[in-house]
């Protein structure tokens, strides 16, 4: 009885957090705000990928950012430094964003000086998988660093993306990684995610995530 009891109050959270979610992304339709969730590990390079597309889209878009982590003020100073909004969520003990936190977040922004908005999850594969925020796409980031049965490991999060970046691949060989077997694994896992070899040190790859999110506002 006390498992059943723990699994009835864990299906609860999830669908209050799912009306929430709902709710945030009406909003967003309202102003006409297109929001991007990035997911991944501590160190995949979602904060560098998130720096570099807001250069290259600033100057024709109006960008704001919502930075989630443990302690988030320093990716938010990060961004900040781009020259946009940027909202600090710190989370805290807990490992992810929720749609209730980000609703938050949302009461401090002028969605109506605002065109895209990039939210930073936190640096978690496994925790903020069920926790719809409210985006209109999910975009999960991992690199060759991780080893390349990153995807394989974590399916659930893999399945709930739109977009799968795999980062660092010029940094393949020397760590030993098929990249190859990353993209079957990730076709596999979710046939209807995009998938893109990225490096952001070289840049190869870049222009197809920026094409990815404008062809998604």
């Amino acid at each position: 009885m006390h498992i059943v009891g723990v699994l009835e109050i864990a299906k609860d959270i999830l669908k209050a957090n799912k009306r929430l979610a709902e709710k945030n992304r009406k909003l967003l339709d309202k102003y006409n705000v297109k929001a991007f969730d990035f997911s991944g590990a501590i160190g995949s390079g979602k904060t560098l990928l998130i720096e570099k597309l807001i250069d290259e889209l600033k100057n024709n878009y109006r960008i704001a950012c919502i930075a989630g982590d443990v302690i988030a003020k320093y990716d938010a100073e990060r961004l900040e430094k781009k020259g946009v909004k940027v909202i600090p969520l710190n989370t805290g003990k807990e490992c992810h964003l929720d749609a209730h936190l980000v609703s938050h977040a949302l009461e401090e922004l002028n969605l109506e000086d605002i065109d895209i908005l990039f939210i930073e999850n936190v640096g978690n594969l496994i925790c903020p998988t069920d926790f719809d925020l409210g985006a209109h796409k999910r975009i999960l980031v991992v690199s060759t660093t991780e080893g390349d049965d990153i995807i394989i490991k974590h399916p659930d999060i893999v399945r709930s993306s739109d977009l799968i970046i795999i980062n660092k691949i010029d940094l393949a060989e020397y760590v030993g990684v098929d990249v190859d077997k990353m993209v079957k694994d990730a076709k596999e896992i979710n046939p209807n995610a995009e998938v893109i070899k990225l490096s952001l040190k070289t840049m190869e790859n870049f222009d197809k995530v920026k094409d990815y999110i404008l062809k998604n506002l």
